[in-house]
């Protein structure tokens, strides 16, 4: 059961992603819900601890950023499957819904987003809710 693989990433701690103001500083992994699809995007740890060069040309934040389109039925299979590096805020996920989607689309994308979150907490992952890049209600 993936649940019983996430076990080993650790509770959320929400001391460390209180803070995050945009989902450009989101380090966890990062959903964006559409009508068809889940964008999942991973930002994978840096491998070099020196704050030396970090973000710059020689280490560029892109090239530890994988984006990958899941079906949603392939969620649970999806974030099973995300190394255990990518959670430095322990076993939590901003979700957001599709920025300039349709208006047609909207409440398709609403029961997509419903369905999300009752798969992550099913896994025993908790949800970041995010709008326009910024987190949504009381966090």
């Amino acid at each position: 059961m993936a649940r019983d693989d996430l076990a080993h990433i650790p509770p959320p701690s929400k001391n460390l992603y209180m803070n995050v103001q945009s989902t450009a500083q989101w380090e966890n992994p990062l959903l964006t819900v559409q009508a068809d699809m889940i964008t999942l995007t991973i930002l994978r740890a840096d491998a070099n601890p020196s704050p030396v060069g970090k973000g710059t040309l020689l280490r560029p934040v892109a090239a530890r950023k994988d984006v990958v389109s899941i079906r949603l039925s392939d969620l649970a299979e999806a974030l099973n499957a995300v190394p255990r590096d990518a959670w430095p805020y322990g076993r939590v996920v901003a979700v957001e819904e599709a920025h300039n989607a349709p208006k047609q689309v909207l409440p398709q994308i609403r029961r997509n987003i419903e369905s999300t979150m009752q798969t992550l907490s099913d896994l025993g992952i908790v949800a970041d809710e995010w709008n326009d890049q910024k987190p949504v209600g009381v966090r």
